[in-house]
């Protein structure tokens, strides 16, 4: 694992979360302004510059070769406004700490991330999401956000704005994001159970029963023996509150865990797992699949893909990554199975269509992990598969453009806001713009 970005000397490697990228800066050009007031003066001062959060993504989407700006100290809670429901916060911030915050003061987020350890900042600005049919991706939190213009100046932009649908999913090209302002709700109370083994071909009659048995529920498969190898729930532990049906999973031989906790990754230690069982707990303490005060990452040494498609096309989906079955055993961790509600974001996998995303954690054998994704990915375009963007995949511009719709209208926003390309990089350029290849150093 790469030292944290606050303790990077020169004689360091600046490397992402897991340590298979390395940014393309020395340590003269890596800045972490600690007010807003000196990311403006940064901005005003530089001609290129792009910002870095937790750095969990796996290609070069917060890359430079110029500035980067690391928010890792714009983690303020400005306000919370009770009457309203809302909190204003900094980029920076964790969900761990944000979560924390909110549930002493009685309030709650929707949804959060599997991992807590990760920014708002960036899993807002790349449509970073959680799981739930009837929750949506975790920037539809955003009310308003604050960011700084190429000048120095800020600009805000609230909801119904004609261009805060394109500013929120932004992935980092519009300007340095300073501040948003998420909605929130009463804190709660919720459970999580596990059940193991549950046949694969069960999700052909009754896929959206399964995803909808919980207010969030995932699946795990290694896409081996046609077999559902973990199946996760997790509802409100309020029964007077929960409009979810619960699925009959031992009818088709799945068995429940009752007596230990378990992992994703489930041969690894339970040790860092938010707790099961049907045990209820806070909110915070049971969205996420790993726990806040624990360490990240299921091994250290992974890398991460992920493809979203419309949710009728669910087990067609399932099938398809399920053909490439020999080539995904020996290199695969684990895979997740998620839903996810439609939004409005340009940007976003989930725009305009409700969701099933299939999420890789591979083994960090990058070479033989990409040939597998540039073949996998031609019998997964005729489903119209949209990937995250902070992940690897190696579909083309072209192809984006034709699955992302919004596509042209974002690339105009940027120019709009960002004339002379001050906060672009080699990443937008490519699949943005279409003009440059991104620099390989995976």
């Amino acid at each position: 694992m790469t030292a944290p970005i606050e303790d990077w000397s020169r004689k360091e490697k600046l490397l992402n979360w897991a340590g298979c990228y390395e940014y393309g800066i020395n340590a003269n050009h890596l800045h972490q302004p600690r007010s807003i007031e000196e990311v403006q003066e940064l901005v005003r001062r530089v001609d290129k510059i792009k910002a870095v959060g937790t750095r969990h993504c796996f290609n070069g989407i917060a890359d430079s070769k110029h500035n980067m700006l690391c928010t890792v100290n714009l983690n303020q809670i400005y306000h919370l406004d009770k009457h309203a429901h809302t909190v204003t916060i900094g980029p920076g911030i964790h969900y761990g700490a944000l979560a924390t915050y909110l549930h002493e003061n009685g309030f709650a987020l929707e949804n959060m991330a599997s991992l807590p350890h990760i920014s708002v900042g960036g899993s807002i600005a790349t449509a970073t999401h959680g799981s739930g049919s009837t929750l949506r991706c975790l920037s539809t939190a955003v009310e308003a956000i604050e960011f700084v213009k190429p000048n120095g100046e800020l600009m805000r932009l609230k909801k119904g704005h004609e261009d805060f649908n394109g500013a929120v999913v932004s992935i980092g090209g519009l300007g340095i994001v300073t501040k948003y302002t998420l909605s929130i709700q009463p804190s709660f109370q919720m459970k999580q159970i596990v059940y193991l083994n549950l046949p694969m071909s069960v999700l052909k009659n009754h896929f959206e029963e399964i995803m909808s048995s919980g207010y969030s529920v995932s699946l795990y498969t290694r896409f081996q023996d046609q077999n559902i190898y973990q199946v996760r729930i997790k509802s409100l532990a309020d029964p007077n509150h929960s409009n979810h049906k619960e699925f009959d999973f031992e009818r088709f031989g799945a068995k429940k865990i009752v007596d230990r906790d378990v992992r994703s990754i489930i041969e690894l230690p339970a040790d860092f797992s938010t707790v099961q069982r049907g045990i209820p707990g806070p909110w915070h303490e049971r969205l996420p699949h790993i726990r806040i005060d624990s360490i990240p990452g299921a091994t250290g040494a992974e890398v991460h893909s992920e493809y979203f498609f419309p949710i009728e096309r669910a087990y067609e989906a399932i099938m398809a990554v399920e053909s490439f079955r020999e080539r995904i055993d020996p290199l695969v961790y684990t895979t997740e199975i998620r839903t996810i509600e439609a939004d409005e974001f340009w940007l976003s996998p989930c725009y305009k269509q409700r969701s099933v995303a299939i999420h890789f954690t591979w083994k960090q054998d990058v070479k033989n992990v990409m040939q597998l994704l540039s073949v996998m990915e031609e019998k997964l375009k005729p489903l119209k598969a949209r990937p995250h963007w902070g992940k690897l995949f190696t579909f083309t511009h072209e192809y984006l453009e034709s699955v992302y719709e919004k596509l042209p209208r974002f690339r105009q926003l940027l120019i709009k806001y960002d004339p002379h390309g001050k906060f672009r990089n080699e990443f937008l350029d490519k699949y943005i713009f279409g003009k440059k290849e991104e620099r390989a150093k995976i």
